[in-house]
């Protein structure tokens, strides 16, 4: 069965063609980030412009890179929440047309199901259950994988997600956007032992909290600037790279161990290379496996959404012409 996948959840637009959710015949993505750096974050209305550009002709490469016809496309999933409102746009109006137009079943995605769903497309022998960690820009979801369409939120960010919290201690260090991959750079020259940030506490046992060190960094940063002493920056992203994966590792070693499974690791965030370390070799220990996506597909992209859009395709999953798109969504939440 051939699936075409559509993400334009935030600051890619990707189309990609996927057979029986796991192999990929094409991923095509067409990137915003050159242009919102700029900016220091993605700009909403830039982001919908740019994803109305891009759309038709990454779907006309989609195809023919996977050597497909639209006639030979069983049906079309299409993230629709969450996201940025304009960009969900864009794209589920474009599934939708395409769809009415051509006969053809329209299959909405949760965007971060899509992200479990790339565990599918690089570990072929992966089936639920498991628990996955989420990690992106926007989002921090430890989740129940009970099957390939049942989910439990076990924990969250109950403030800054972990992708976003780089993106905001990058800017305090004077770093481009996006944050992430210049923190992993500039701490692997850096010493974690220099400075000491706060551990911060939540309540629920799968929760994390990141604002709390987000602005521990920019208060340490200004102490050091008003006193006129040097602002080690390598330093600083080193011992703040380290508490971000230590709580994120431990948090999913202790899920995994709590419910006797192997856990995987998704989402922009999941291509650190020390939260990849730090989980395999905790979970190694407790005798529990890591799983984890390929880096093309860490980030946004419509295979992922492609496959999960098969597996809810086959729980009988279908979109109404009057299908809405959501800024925000409970993984759990079963589309109406």
């Amino acid at each position: 069965m051939l699936i075409l996948g559509i993400e334009s959840s935030c600051d890619e637009t990707s189309v990609a063609v996927v057979r029986d959710g796991r192999k990929i015949l094409s991923n095509v993505v067409a990137t915003q980030i050159p242009e919102h750096r700029l900016y220091g974050g993605v700009v909403p209305e830039i982001a919908s412009r740019r994803h109305t550009e891009n759309i038709c002709p990454v779907t006309k490469e989609a195809l023919l890179e996977a050597s497909v016809e639209l006639a030979d496309i069983d049906a079309v999933a299409v993230t629709y929440a969450p996201g940025l409102i304009g960009a969900l746009l864009v794209g589920l109006n474009f599934a939708k047309g395409l769809c009415y137009s051509a006969g053809m079943p329209m299959i909405p995605v949760h965007h971060l199901r899509g992200h479990i769903a790339s565990l599918y497309l690089s570990n072929p022998e992966l089936k639920p259950p498991f628990v996955a960690l989420v990690v992106s820009g926007g989002h921090t979801h430890m989740v129940l994988v009970k099957d390939y369409t049942e989910f439990e939120v076990l924990g969250r960010a109950v403030d800054d997600a972990a992708g976003e919290a780089f993106d905001k201690v990058a800017r305090t260090l004077g770093l481009p956007y996006p944050g992430g991959p210049e923190i992993s750079k500039l701490a692997k020259n850096g010493n974690p032992n220099t400075y000491s940030l706060p551990t911060p506490h939540t309540t629920g046992e799968f929760d994390v909290s990141f604002s709390g060190l987000k602005t521990a960094v920019l208060n340490l940063v200004n102490s050091h600037q008003m006193k006129g002493d040097p602002v080690i920056r390598e330093d600083i992203a080193a011992v703040f790279e380290q508490k971000v994966t230590d709580i994120l590792a431990d948090r999913l070693v202790v899920a995994a161990t709590e419910y006797g499974l192997n856990a995987g690791l998704c989402g922009g965030v999941s291509i650190n290379g020390e939260l990849q370390r730090k989980c395999a070799q905790r979970l190694d220990a407790k005798s529990r496996k890591l799983y984890l996506p390929e880096r093309s597909l860490c980030g946004d992209n419509g295979a992922m959404i492609a496959s999960a859009g098969y597996f809810e395709y086959l729980s009988g999953v279908r979109g109404k012409i009057s299908q809405n798109a959501y800024a925000t969504l409970d993984i759990s939440t079963l589309v109406g």
